[in-house]
């Protein structure tokens, strides 16, 4: 149960600066696009969530609201900033990164922006990597271009070493471009700086392909990848149609979280069949799978499969896995495993089988956002900028309920967001396939 302390963001201190966009943002004799920074963005929507938390209005657990204030903390012409990239490619990273440089320059009139090279990496001396001056004209056109003019990496760092750099360079702001491993270095670094009682803020926007970061309704290249993703599953689609007894197995991205694999079928709608991580499936058996998906082909002639790549690992892993610089369990192929159990299963049975397989995953993932991410990538980093220079730390941008809000990074990480197997979107993906509820 989230309360409003979960929600409470931490401030460096009180803001005493008249923000320099106020001429930008006086539309009369009243600034009217100003934050009222007592208001917030309640968690709950529903009258029935509201009444169950039985306490006043002033009580209900919501989040700050995003958006530039009246008064700010950092003097912008004193400020230099820091921006790394940090973790696997995802559509969008450029346009955030040529957003936060333009709006930092052109309306606060910050004078000195570092990017810091591969990620984390870039931050520690031993690995010798330059440091990027960013400017308008650095950045200029980088939102055409998919990846990160900065270079990413994965793995932990010694938050003390960044808080060095950060020091050596007389960083006052870091920007923090990544996914929960990278969120969970952020609070890490923001904790030393704490400890050596820094004025630093550190401000994450979260990048998450797989869109699994709780409290904030949509990462941003979520949008990308799901359309491009339904270029694979009708290109799989052509194929087994074409021929006899023909199978289309698409693998798409989705470690824990089944939503490219949800929104990608429901968009192209061919997939007869969607296998996700959150709902538990049996391959063998008369109720199995692999029985289902023998009896459609043969009474229909051909079936899409759309698998997330999460999904079905509990027929592979073993307490053998190993862990990828990140500290996170290597998937193995279980497209590659189905694939074969499904030639499998047809020959046993003496059924013709025609199966094409297609993982489209990074070509996917090194995309130029489309024109909805490119306008959502550009207003995350606008709320960032905002959120960093009124001295917000420890917290990540994000949107919720329609409205641009800041969520605690300790929130952002506390959880996964995953597709509900009870929930609407599920359901929608069950009605447009045909497929059982359970495989068992």
């Amino acid at each position: 149960m989230v309360t409003m302390a979960d929600e409470q963001v931490r401030t460096l201190g009180e803001c005493r600066i008249d923000s320099p966009l106020a001429a930008l943002l006086r539309t009369g004799p009243t600034t009217k696009h100003y934050v009222d920074e007592s208001d917030r963005v309640l968690l709950d929507d529903t009258v029935s969530l509201v009444a169950a938390r039985g306490v006043p209005v002033e009580e209900l657990p919501g989040f700050e609201p995003g958006g530039p204030r009246r008064k700010i903390f950092f003097d912008p012409s004193k400020t230099r900033v820091g921006i790394v990239t940090c973790g696997g490619l995802c559509p969008g990273l450029n346009d955030v990164i040529r957003a936060l440089v333009l709006e930092l320059t052109n309306h606060y009139g910050v004078r000195r922006i570092f990017g810091f090279r591969n990620g984390y990496q870039g931050m520690i001396a031993r690995y010798g990597r330059s440091v990027v001056d960013l400017d308008a004209s650095l950045v200029a056109g980088i939102n055409e271009y998919g990846g990160t003019i900065l270079g990413t990496s994965r793995g932990n760092q010694d938050p003390d070493e960044i808080v060095d750099c950060l020091e050596q360079l007389s960083v006052n702001v870091l920007f923090v471009i990544g996914g929960d491993g990278s969120m969970r270095g952020a609070l890490k670094i923001a904790e030393v700086v704490a400890e050596r009682g820094r004025r630093i803020a550190v401000v994450g926007v979260p990048k998450t392909i797989d869109n699994d970061i709780p409290y904030i309704e949509r990462s941003f290249g979520f949008q990308t990848a799901f359309a491009k993703a339904t270029e694979a599953i009708r290109a799989a689609h052509v194929e087994a149609t074409a021929f006899p007894n023909g199978i289309g197995l698409v693998q798409l991205m989705g470690r824990h979280s089944g939503f490219i694999a949800c929104y990608a079928a429901l968009a192209n709608n061919d997939a007869d069949y969607v296998l996700i991580p959150e709902v538990p499936f049996s391959l063998d058996g008369p109720g199995g799978f692999l029985a289902h998906l023998r009896a459609r082909v043969v009474s229909r002639g051909h079936a899409m499969i759309v698998v997330a790549e999460g999904a079905g690992q509990e027929f592979l892993l073993d307490s053998a896995s190993s862990l990828d610089a990140s500290g996170n369990v290597r998937l193995q192929d279980f497209g590659r495993y189905l694939r074969h159990r499904i030639a499998e299963d047809f020959a046993a049975a003496g059924v013709e089988a025609n199966l094409k397989y297609i993982d489209p995953s990074y070509t996917i993932r090194s995309v130029p956002a489309n024109p909805y991410d490119s306008v959502y990538c550009i207003r995350l980093a606008h709320a960032a900028v905002h959120a960093a220079m009124a001295g917000r730390t420890e917290m990540v941008v994000g949107r919720w309920r329609g409205r641009f809000v800041h969520v605690p990074i300790a929130l952002a990480i506390s959880s996964r967001n995953l597709v509900d197997p009870d929930g609407d979107l599920w359901m929608s993906v069950l009605e447009a396939t045909g497929q059982p509820p359970v495989f068992a």
